[in-house]
């Protein structure tokens, strides 16, 4: 079994637990569900440098607890402070020690969109999301079938929130309507494996439509893989462990930005 198949099995588990305890009108009541969306794809989008995702992870199966002090209102302040454009938050306990309560926590202080990042196959965790104060959710194709991608995108749209869908390879392409779906994550870590690699990015961004606003994720590190992506056509970043295993991450933010910049 693979790490993939580990993480969904917990994940149906979990679901069924989600829907035993709340119907789908009762995340109706809560303080952000009627609230407005910050548009995640909007404030991604820059003429000078790419944009920057900065996710909020606190450990991963592969790696372990990445940051010791870790403490999500401080790392969330740091991140706005610094003008990130939007913030990822990890909610899935199991396997990244993540939380739903992250997310509601730093959406009442939010000054830009914020992306729950989970291993998304019902839509009850969509309208979990939006009540949490979630401004988009990440749906991975290779966790779900194109017809879960559909439904689940609808429900999100339903819920006014946007869709960031993430893949791994090209086995996924069929499975995507590029008109529906227009922002693509492409995570450069095989989920079979966790292995890494930046040409998946840049093998794949070839190949999708243009007017799809690519996001390239996972493995991000230093200024020679920025430099790498700025030569696609690659138009943002997400990125989490390099600001995570930072001694400073505001610093480390300033120093990112300035590799993100388009040459004049």
């Amino acid at each position: 079994m693979s790490i993939l198949d580990e993480i969904l099995k917990a994940k149906r588990n979990e679901v069924a637990k989600l829907r035993s305890n709340f119907s789908l009108n009762s995340f109706s009541n809560s303080d952000f569900f009627d609230s407005p969306v910050r548009s995640l794809r909007k404030s991604l989008l820059h003429s000078d440098r790419l944009g920057i995702i900065a996710e909020i992870k606190k450990a991963s199966p592969s790696k372990g607890l990445l940051k010791k002090d870790f403490d999500h209102l401080k790392i969330a302040d740091t991140y706005m402070a610094n003008e990130i454009d939007a913030i990822s938050v990890l909610t899935d306990e199991n396997f990244f020690q993540g939380n739903i309560s992250y997310l509601k926590k730093i959406a009442h202080f939010k000054t830009v969109p914020l992306l729950r990042k989970d291993f998304i196959i019902d839509e009850y965790q969509i309208f979990e999301a939006k009540a949490n104060g979630a401004d988009a959710v990440l749906l991975i194709a290779e966790a779900l079938s194109k017809n879960q991608i559909v439904e689940l995108t609808s429900a999100a749209n339903e819920c006014g929130l946007e869709v960031l869908l993430e893949i791994h390879s090209k086995s996924q392409l069929d499975k995507i309507d590029f008109v529906i779906n227009n922002l693509i994550g492409i995570n450069n870590r095989n989920l079979e494996t966790f292995e890494v690699s930046l040409s998946t990015s840049i093998e794949l961004a070839e190949i999708i439509p243009d007017e799809v606003v690519l996001v390239s994720e996972s493995g991000i590190n230093t200024v020679n893989d920025v430099k790498d992506i700025l030569s696609t056509k690659i138009k943002v970043l997400l990125v989490g462990e390099h600001f995570m295993r930072s001694e400073n991450i505001e610093t480390s933010l300033r120093e990112f930005k300035k590799w993100c910049k388009y040459e004049s």
